[in-house]
């Protein structure tokens, strides 16, 4: 008598199958229960036992979203619904399609069948059937009768297409103990092939086994357009029983009929038919029924869910909807899937519809019933992530790393402990899987901008709250475990993101509140001086956390450290000796006059060794009294430079366009003369000193080792980039004609005409558009890089002989160029507002109210002189213009005097002018000379 299964009991189970000793059951959230003998493996559970006497989950395939199981005699299957099979059991065969003949205990892929969209399986005792999603048909296993439709009697180990039904659509397949049948509704004809000696196989009079498909002999049956096959016609004689000649007195061969679904018995085979109709459409085996598919969440979904609540205030169906699906991986994995192309889920094919995933998320969002929102969220962290479980890698288990971000609340931090946290360490230990990190960084390099920041920004969110928790302990090294895992994902999306085609901007990881809330000097201190470089929990670590603002602490606390060691030495016996020596030891002294400033620092610099130029520069000019707090070297900077870039010496030439410089081919003076350039730019920088350099972007591409290319030809010559873009583009058939370009380069020295190659063994070869791709490659290649070789090496050695060290390789080119030579972004009104006033002077003082009025009267050109007047450069500096930070006081002798700088400290001596017109004369006086020193 039937009995019902208690342990299924609480399980909506939406299909069974059954082999000889085994059965199987899959539930409408994903899971698979197996219960009976179990000698050859065929439960899937890992192991060999005799009886297993009630359903046990089949943990291996957790997570897959499952469509279809079934039983052969001895083995199982499990189709997903992106197309894998899983097989196990029995194999002695072949019926697994493993390529050998060993059992399995547990689930295995059949990589075989991976790309060929399998929907439906079926299996007899020792061979097992396929059925794509195109119609075609795959067998494997035991072929002794010619089950397997091959025209032979031989075992196949993996599955082989069956050539003769190729070119039919095949929707239905069953399979007997030792036989199969194939139906092609297109022509109304059932085909059989393997053992027959029963007449199974419905082809002849006399019974005989067959190894290829024949068409069974049937009745007047009609194909699904209402055309009689060819075989029906030829079997009008066939011999009837009275049961088959009447139906309630009727001859039933006197109506058309259409199949409508093929069975196979043990030594039997069955045909249901209907009666023929227009409108009449067989049983498609490649089409699940929604009663027989576990559940999935999508935007028609969630329009149910709200149509249950609308019917019912209780929401009861759409709550018991919403614990089903959200509480499964598997039912997470199977949803949002693109109409085709999600089949052979891959590294490259997660298969998800992205536009979907966000519809639906953000529909669910807008429901308007607290118990659906709890109910997801609870399954959420309450089931679905804790509970994730992957013993064995496939790509269809890993598609909740492309959905669940999409969820709203991931973007709500307050949930960090319950929700992202435990997102993060999922994904973290999914990821110690080197297959599943491969798959998992492929999908998120080929996803869109937009969702790729969606992850980066749920994290970014994450710090920024756990940083600002009360009582938070943030000492170096930090342990806050929810501070690293987050920040360990970040680092995985920052290194997915040197890969992908399309890269975000490296500023998209920055989260700027670090400087606010963490000590990051003591931090870099604690962190370089490590025991080992794997010691600790630092934030240096994760160095793409920092913006221009942190890096520039960094680079001054490295600065710090070295100049500190430079100057160590001698350090204890500094209060004993005169000042002028101190000074000596101390620091890295440059004396020079205005009139040979060039000769006068090569001479000094010669001597220096490598740890003098780590010490702090002081610059004395001759016959001025000036002492070097800061405004005098900056000052030195910009009249050398301006001096050794000039065109005069040929080391350097001036792109028109740009007013870019770029090192000269063929220079006049010797090489070695760029280690000056390279020295004198290391110098400023580290001596943090903002110097208007005329580089373009590239130089600091260079130094920092990053490519460079034809799109970085455009920062020295447009014209170029568009000559050499204009040439890519042109498709016309007269390529060679119109441009009549050869693989050279031709220069012009001393009056002279030189030829050089471009690639050795290319000297004088036509560009093509067969080759124009690599002439552009060579030229740009040759510009940037190959012309200049010598030149530019002297010049890199010499810079980082003096900014060697760990924190400028975590700059950016383009925060690298702002460093040097600062930016044009003025704010001036952010000016104003970080002011600081001294002596008597305040925001509301009447001459300090005339002095702003003036100045954001005054035009571009002498907002921009008198900066360079305060500070002895026109440029703001990386950190903005409130790191400029002006101070202005009082200073006696009464309207007469002009305003004065201290260019060292940013400050302003303003007399009290009594009148806006005084005032202004006064300060248009002052910033017209913006060059010289005297002790004020």
């Amino acid at each position: 008598m039937p009995r019902l299964l208690k342990s299924l009991a609480s399980k909506h189970v939406i299909q069974i199958a059954c082999g000889l000793h085994h059965s199987m059951a899959l539930t409408n959230s994903g899971e698979i229960f197996s219960w009976g003998s179990n000698v050859h493996g065929q439960l899937g559970l890992g192991c060999r036992d005799m009886v297993v006497r009630s359903p046990m989950l089949v943990k291996s395939l957790v997570g897959m979203p499952i469509s279809y199981i079934v039983c052969g005699g001895y083995h199982s299957f499990a189709v997903s619904k992106s197309g894998a099979v899983f097989g196990w059991g029995k194999n002695t065969f072949g019926q697994i399609g493993l390529g050998d003949c060993q059992d399995r205990t547990r689930p295995y892929l059949l990589s075989s069948l991976e790309n060929q969209k399998i929907v439906y399986m079926c299996c007899g005792r020792d061979h097992s059937v396929a059925l794509t999603k195109d119609g075609g048909v795959f067998t494997f296993g035991a072929g002794m009768y010619g089950q397997l439709g091959h025209g032979s009697t031989v075992n196949e180990f993996r599955p082989r297409r069956i050539l003769e039904l190729m070119g039919s659509t095949v929707t239905q397949i069953a399979a007997g103990r030792c036989h199969s049948l194939a139906f092609v509704p297109s022509r109304g004809q059932v085909y059989s092939f393997g053992l027959g000696g029963s007449g199974q196989l419905g082809c002849v009079s006399s019974p005989t086994n067959i190894s290829t498909p024949q068409t069974v002999i049937g009745g007047k049956w009609v194909s699904s357009s209402g055309t009689v096959p060819p075989t029906s016609e030829a079997n009008d004689n066939v011999e009837m029983t009275d049961v088959e000649s009447s139906v309630d007195g009727n001859d039933i061969y006197a109506l058309p009929f259409a199949i409508d679904r093929i069975f196979a018995g043990g030594d039997q085979s069955f045909a249901m038919v209907k009666a023929h109709a227009e409108s009449f459409v067989p049983a498609d085996c490649r089409v699940r029924e929604i009663k027989d598919s576990i559940l999935e969440v999508n935007t028609s979904s969630v329009k149910k869910i709200k149509q249950w609540l609308s019917e019912d205030s209780e929401g009861l169906e759409a709550l018991t909807f919403v614990e089903s699906v959200f509480q499964s991986s598997s039912c997470l994995n199977g949803s949002f899937l693109k109409n085709e192309s999600h089949y052979g889920c891959s590294s490259s094919n997660h298969g998800i519809e992205i536009g979907e995933v966000e519809s639906t998320f953000d529909q669910l969002s807008r429901v308007k019933s607290e118990s659906i929102l709890n109910g997801v969220f609870q399954c959420l962290t309450g089931d679905m992530v804790p509970n994730f479980n992957l013993p064995s890698p496939h790509p269809e288990t890993l598609r909740v790393f492309i959905s669940v971000p999409f969820y709203h609340e991931m973007m709500m931090p307050k949930h960090f402990a319950e929700l992202q946290i435990p997102f993060a360490r999922l994904l973290l230990d999914v990821i110690n899987d080197k297959y599943n990190e491969a798959v998992i960084d492929n999908w998120y390099e080929d996803l869109p901008a937009d969702c790729f920041l969606r992850v980066i920004g749920i994290y970014k969110k994450i710090i920024v709250h756990v940083l600002n928790q009360p009582g938070l302990q943030l000492t170096a090294p930090c342990r806050d475990e929810n501070l690293r895992l987050s920040l360990e994902v970040l680092r995985k999306f920052y290194a997915i993101n040197q890969k992908r085609t399309k890269q975000i901007g490296c500023e998209k990881f920055y989260v700027p509140e670090l400087t606010g809330t963490v000590h990051i000097p003591k931090d870099y201190v604690q962190w370089s001086t490590r025991d080992s470089p794997v010691s600790g929990f630092f934030f240096c670590n994760y160095p793409f956390l920092f913006d221009a603002m942190a890096k520039t602490v960094l680079l001054q606390t490295d600065q710090a450290l070295q100049m500190q060691s430079a100057a160590s030495d001698n350090i204890g016996f500094l209060p004993f000796l005169p000042r002028e020596i101190a000074n000596q030891i101390q620091f890295l002294n440059i004396s020079v006059s205005r009139e040979n400033i060039v000769g006068d620092t090569i001479c000094q610099l010669v001597q220096a060794t490598t740890r003098d130029l780590k010490k702090p520069l002081k610059v004395k000019f001759a016959g001025e009294e000036a002492e070097d707090l800061g405004g005098v070297r900056k000052e030195f900077f910009i009249l050398i430079l301006r001096d050794i870039l000039d065109p005069k010496y040929g080391m350097f030439k001036e792109y028109e366009e740009t007013r870019s410089v770029w090192f000269s081919e063929f220079a006049f003076e010797h090489e070695s003369t760029y280690s000056l350039v390279g020295l004198l730019c290391g110098l400023a920088i580290y001596n943090f000193t903002i110097i208007n350099l005329p580089f373009p972007l590239v130089l600091y591409k260079k130094l920092l080792k990053e490519p460079v290319g034809l799109a970085d030809v455009a920062d020295l010559s447009p014209q170029i980039h568009r000559s050499l873009i204009s040439i890519l583009e042109y498709e016309g058939d007269d390529f060679e004609e119109t441009f009549s370009l050869t693989f050279d380069m031709q220069h012009e020295v001393f009056g002279e005409v030189i030829t050089v190659p471009l690639k050795p063994g290319l000297e004088g070869t036509p560009v093509t558009q067969s080759n124009k791709h690599e002439y552009v490659d060579l030229y740009a290649d040759y510009l940037l890089n190959k012309s200049i070789e010598k030149q530019y090496d002297y010049f890199h050695k010499a810079f980082h002989k003096v900014c060697g060290g760990n924190v400028l390789g975590l700059f950016q080119s383009w925060e690298l160029l702002e460093l040097v030579v600062g930016s044009e972004n003025y704010d001036w009104h952010e000016l104003q507002r970080s002011a600081e006033y001294r002596n008597g002077y305040s925001a509301d003082h009447p001459t300090i109210k005339l002095f702003w009025e003036v100045f954001h009267e005054l035009k571009p050109e002498e907002k921009k002189n008198f900066l360079k007047f305060l500070t002895g450069s026109d440029r703001v500096p990386i950190l903005g213009m409130k790191s400029v930070k002006i101070c202005i006081q009082p200073t006696g002798g009464g309207d007469a005097f002009l305003p004065v700088a201290h260019t060292c400290f940013n400050l302003l001596d303003l007399p009290q002018y009594h009148t806006k017109e005084k005032l202004r004369y006064k300060l248009l006086q002052s910033i017209q000379c913006t060059e010289g020193f005297a002790l004020a």
